[in-house]
């Protein structure tokens, strides 16, 4: 298919091979798009997922161990696992939503075990259900969803969603990375399960997440919510794409020449660190792991150290260098703005589950981690997949006299006055949100002047064309990335306060008159509103 084809899609009937038809079309495989195509199977949907990477080993919780969640159900542990963050998120998370991710975490856990996750168990026999080794939980998601019925595609990233008449999203379409092949899938129900965006800042498992759901939901009318708090900054060997960061609660951080380095162990010691690193190197030693300790740490994290022994560094006893990785919207807390519980968008037929969407629910502004993001990504699958599931149902056989046409015109648009200049348009989006003295340490300045270059970045995208049918997923990577800096300035620009990870340094105070949330959109305009915590409340139950 020529660009010209792939332009006129937009504006026809598409209708092209491969041809699949779906109740409930998934886009993502990581842990909240696997968890929403099994829940729709099981609901009775026929279901398709397509996965940019392969399903089961692709993203960042199929690389490494991830905490999760999990708090059984008394009712003091309940009470002390939603308080104890949300001071920290700035009291923007809703104890309804912590009350029914911690329920349905719990539940959820407790079914991958009747699975047969290899949980461990201590002594006297107990089983451990505080966390799971992505390898082994994603293999075992890919092994359920495929005895549910549900047709996977791999390496077949989505390009743009379709629309009918009414505007109800109606599946999608995308393209095969070996085969270089256009794919379609018709859907009654779609769920953005993409992940966040780390904007190819190559942290672990994060350099398939480059905000793609976000760019295609937004194209098709969706909101975004949160998107201030997309700054997380992850401690990492300056070495390596490992972000794992607990091991660091017993390090020493130091200057060169091996003084300590004041403040950099403690509760803010990440921004003592980011400013330290803006005028020198900054190094590291886990020297205050116990030998016992040094054995758990290897045996919980193995890929941890695979750096360090491949460097020949025992970082047990030498110092190394570390840097600080920019993770965005992967363990920061904006995402996609769904209305109530069943994870539904603003969009009929759209649906957004795990870092896709926003966090802010049960985290407010501060990073969900490992633990929160991860009970989140396993609940609000199993609610968008159950949710689209049902929509379809609802829709019954209307779905097939329904007409549809991709939508998003960020380089399909017709007119385009020259080629994408993809990989310089990456690297220009990267110099205004990796440094730390512009997205971390955030002024009203920087911001504004970050803006405007950004602004000039879309409109080059908004004029250009893609010369070639290989060059199109880049492009609108590309394209994604810049969409997303944009959300997220535009709204730390609205939000004059310090409040969560959003850290503004002419208003470094917290405002109680700023206690909501920010809602942003738009592509060509973006636009960035006010919204009451209560706002989030639905009496839908799921």
């Amino acid at each position: 298919m020529s660009n010209n084809d792939l332009r006129s899609v937009k504006s026809s009937v598409v209708n092209f091979e491969p041809n699949l038809q779906a109740d409930v079309l998934v886009v993502g495989g990581g842990p909240a798009g696997s968890w929403a195509a099994w829940s729709a199977a099981f609901a009775g949907a026929s279901v398709v997922l397509v996965e940019k990477g392969y399903c089961g080993s692709s993203g960042s919780a199929a690389c490494s161990g991830n905490g999760v969640w999990y708090v059984p159900p008394d009712p003091k542990a309940r009470e002390a696992a939603m308080a104890s963050r949300e001071a920290l998120g700035g009291f923007l998370a809703n104890r309804d939503w912590m009350q029914r991710v911690l329920d349905r975490t719990y539940t959820n856990m407790n079914l991958l075990a009747e699975w047969g996750y290899p949980f461990p168990t201590d002594e006297e026999g107990n089983s451990y259900r505080r966390s799971l080794q992505g390898p082994e939980y994603m293999r075992l998601m890919r092994k359920q969803i495929r005895r549910a019925g549900v047709t996977i595609l791999d390496h077949s990233p989505a390009l743009q969603l379709l629309v009918d008449a009414e505007g109800a999203v109606a599946g999608a379409m995308g393209i095969n990375r070996q085969t270089g092949k256009k794919w379609i899938v018709h859907a009654t129900s779609t769920v953005i399960a993409t992940g966040g965006c780390a904007f190819l800042s190559k942290a672990l498992g994060c350099n398939v997440l480059t905000g793609d759901g976000y760019l295609m939901a937004a194209e098709a009318g969706a909101q975004m919510s949160g998107m201030e708090f997309s700054n997380a900054y992850a401690i990492a060997p300056a070495f390596s794409s490992v972000t794992k960061t607990l091991f660091y609660n017993w390090a020493t951080f130091t200057y060169e020449d091996g003084t300590p380095i004041p403040g950099a162990g403690s509760q803010k010691g990440r921004s003592v660190i980011a400013k330290t690193l803006l005028t020198q190197p900054v190094y590291a030693i886990l020297d205050k792991a116990t030998e016992e300790m040094q054995l758990y740490m290897r045996k919980a994290q193995p890929n941890f150290f695979l750096s360090f022994d491949r460097a020949g560094i025992d970082p047990f006893t030498q110092r190394f260098p570390i840097t600080l990785r920019l993770e965005g919207t992967v363990r920061g807390t904006g995402g996609i703005r769904i209305i109530d519980y069943t994870c539904a968008t603003t969009v009929p037929g759209l649906y957004a589950a795990g870092d896709a969407a926003t966090r802010e629910l049960i985290c407010g502004g501060f990073t969900g981690g490992g633990s929160h993001n991860a009970a989140w990504a396993l609940s609000s699958g199993y609610w968008a997949g159950k949710s689209a599931a049902e929509f379809a149902r609802r829709l019954g056989n209307k779905v097939h006299q329904r007409q549809s046409k991709a939508v998003g015109e960020a380089i399909f648009s017709d007119g385009g006055q020259g080629q994408l200049a993809s990989e310089e348009i990456i690297k220009a989006t990267q110099g205004e949100v990796f440094p730390y003295d512009r997205n971390y340490f955030r002024t009203e300045k920087g911001l504004r002047e970050s803006l405007h270059r950004l602004d000039r970045l879309w409109q080059e995208i908004r004029t250009s064309f893609v010369a070639s049918d290989s060059k199109i997923l880049r492009a609108r990577e590309a394209a994604a990335m810049v969409a997303t800096a944009r959300w997220m300035y535009n709204s730390a620009l609205e939000r004059r306060e310090t409040r969560g990870m959003h850290r503004h340094l002419d208003y470094p105070q917290q405002d109680v008159n700023q206690q909501h949330y920010l809602i942003s959109g738009g592509l060509d305009r973006v636009w960035v509103k006010p919204a009451p915590i209560s706002q989030t409340k639905s009496p839908v139950a799921a």
